[in-house]
């Protein structure tokens, strides 16, 4: 797959060829769908559990008369109702991480780059050098036709200027190479690669 190359200012630099194994897959809802929710159910933590009342280490004998002391009567000091006793009806461990085959989780990100190639949205650029100041940035994204939520991905590190220039910017999200993700390119309206970027990904399929 060709696809035309530009630079930041819309100017056209030549064209590069996609390899068809990473952006030309047949997207396929169900297994990005799992990929979505194994990447998301990923960033929850595990739900702590509270100690109830044959957690906690207290002494098991009664601990008064069961007749004319006064007071209601107990036989353990791990009841709710004191103070070091047991919680009541407390919260439960939970974990609510599953594991997913790294087959799977490549063939996601490949189908989540793939639509955006056979949809129209990605844009590939020569680099991101040459950026200073937020302002100009942002007229540069409009003439390149950025949608509402955009996506950059640049190679090993994203150029520092234009990290600085675009950490302002509503809706622009940037991300390294090895930071793509499924759920990212989805969510953004466009995908943006630099050379470095589409050398990484290719190298990091074919790896």
């Amino acid at each position: 797959m060709k696809v035309k190359v530009q630079t930041l200012d819309a100017k056209a630099k030549g064209d590069i060829e996609l390899n068809d194994a990473v952006f030309a897959v047949e997207p396929r809802a169900d297994i990005l769908h799992r990929v979505v929710t194994w990447q998301l159910e990923k960033r929850r933590a595990t739900a702590r559990p509270t100690r109830e009342r044959s957690d906690v280490a207290r002494t098991g004998k009664k601990w008064g008369r069961q007749k004319g002391g006064g007071t209601a009567r107990h036989g353990d000091r791990a009841a709710p109702i004191f103070i070091g006793g047991g919680k009541a009806h407390g919260a439960r461990l939970r974990d609510f991480g599953h594991s997913l085959n790294k087959k799977v989780r490549t063939l996601g990100l490949k189908m989540a780059l793939s639509s955006h190639a056979k949809g129209g949205s990605l844009i590939i650029l020569d680099d991101l050098s040459g950026v200073e100041k937020t302002k100009a940035l942002q007229g540069q994204l409009e003439k390149l036709g950025f949608g509402k939520q955009a996506l950059v991905i640049d190679g090993e590190a994203v150029e520092n200027g234009f990290a600085l220039a675009a950490r302002n910017l509503v809706g622009i999200n940037v991300l390294p190479s090895m930071g793509a993700n499924v759920y990212d390119i989805l969510k953004a309206d466009t995908l943006v690669l630099t050379r470095a970027a589409v050398e990484k990904l290719e190298a990091r399929f074919n790896g």
